[in-house]
C-alpha cells in the first residue's frame, strides 16, 4: 500500500454543530493521521478560487456562499491509500445514498451541507493541500 496525503475540509454545517472531534475520530479510527490542521473562515474569493473547477456548474455560487457561511477546518490526512480511504469514510456525496457509519450518513444535513470535502485523486490532493498549507505546515 502507498502512503498518501489528502485534503479534508470539515464544512460549516459540521463546525457549527461542534462535530469536528466526532468526524476526526472516524478518520483516526480508520487509520488516517491528521498531519496538518487549521480552523479558518474562507473569504468568498478563496472559496471561488478553490472551487473554480465547478464554476460552470449550476451549484457553484451556492457552494461558495455556503463554504463562506461559517468556519471550516482544513486538514491534511495521511495514511495508506489516504485519498480512497478518506472518500470511503466520507460516504457518497448525497447523504441519502451514503452507507451507514459514514460521515455524510451520520452527520450531513443535506446534499449541500454534507459536512465534509475530500480530494478525489492524488493529483487534486496535491493541488488542494498546496492551496491551504505550505510544506512546513505539515508535520508527519
Amino acid at each position: 500500500m502507498a502512503t498518501e496525503r489528502t485534503l479534508s475540509i470539515i464544512k460549516p454545517d459540521a463546525t457549527r454543530r461542534n462535530l469536528t472531534g466526532a468526524i476526526n475520530k472516524k478518520f483516526e479510527e480508520s487509520g488516517l493521521r491528521i498531519v496538518a490542521q487549521k480552523r479558518i473562515k474562507l473569504t468568498l474569493e478563496q472559496a471561488q478560487q478553490f472551487y473554480f473547477v465547478h464554476k460552470d456548474r449550476p451549484f457553484y455560487n451556492d457552494l461558495c456562499s455556503f463554504m463562506t457561511s461559517g468556519p471550516v477546518v482544513v486538514q491534511v490526512l495521511e495514511g495508506d491509500n489516504a485519498v480512497s480511504k478518506n472518500r470511503d469514510i466520507m460516504g457518497a456525496t448525497n447523504p441519502e445514498d451514503a452507507e451507514a457509519g459514514t460521515v455524510r450518513k451520520d452527520f450531513a444535513e443535506s446534499l449541500e451541507a454534507n459536512s465534509v470535502h475530500g480530494s478525489d485523486s492524488q493529483e487534486n490532493a496535491f493541488i488542494e493541500i498546496s492551496y491551504f498549507f505550505s510544506a512546513t505546515d505539515i508535520v508527519g
